[in-house]
């Protein structure tokens, strides 16, 4: 991120970008914006402006998906709401997503690292986004002892925010990935059949 950063002005309007360029059938408002690109609301108002000041967005209105929790329990509701959207007429659309999809802004070292704070981890296995193969039924397999839930999905929504694109991920315990791994589980499969890349390999496989 940081040769970008240089490029781009600041880490922020690189993740903004990313979001609308890797998105560009979705709509976000600021609030999403700040919430999947981990950047400030301020600076999300200021970036947007710029952003569609040079027609690289334009104001959408959709429907929006509230969630809010309300005694334990979680209430769904949804409601119109006026944000932003990639501008297909943006002359350079296909030059920006061409140079911003050929440079990875994670080694593996920086995925190892961050994914480790979530336990004791023995197995983590990159494929889709990470190897640029659409095809994957996931992007990252993690297996490990102890893994705190919670904390692997923050690591994961921080990993998001700087590739600009959801990811499909998969979590186990080493015992029940063994045990899948010994019935032939069909996700198992697909996921070992297929190509990917075992940055962290301490079951042997």
């Amino acid at each position: 991120m940081d040769i970008l950063e240089k490029l781009f002005g600041s880490a922020a309007k690189v993740k903004i970008i990313k979001l609308f360029l890797f998105n560009p059938e979705m709509a976000f408002d600021n609030s999403e914006t700040a919430e999947r690109a981990k950047v400030s609301k301020a600076v999300t108002r200021r970036e947007i402006s710029n952003l569609e000041r040079i027609g690289f967005i334009k104001p959408k209105s959709y429907t929006k998906e509230i969630r809010r929790q309300k005694n334990r329990t979680i209430q769904s509701f949804r409601k119109r709401t006026n944000g932003w959207t990639l501008d297909q007429k943006f002359s350079h659309t296909e030059s920006l997503k061409s140079f911003l999809s050929s440079i990875n802004p994670f080694k593996h070292k920086d995925i190892i690292s961050k994914i480790s704070r979530a336990g004791k981890v023995q197995l983590i296995i990159i494929s889709g986004i990470f190897i640029k193969d659409p095809d994957s039924r996931v992007d990252l397999l993690v297996v490990g002892d102890g893994l705190r839930q919670g904390y692997l999905d923050r690591i994961i929504k921080t990993i998001e925010s700087e590739i600009g694109i959801e990811i499909r991920y998969a979590a186990f315990e080493t015992s029940e990935f063994n045990y899948r791994l010994s019935i032939f589980d069909k996700l198992i499969r697909d996921i070992l059949d297929y190509p990917h890349e075992k940055i962290i390999n301490k079951l042997n496989l």
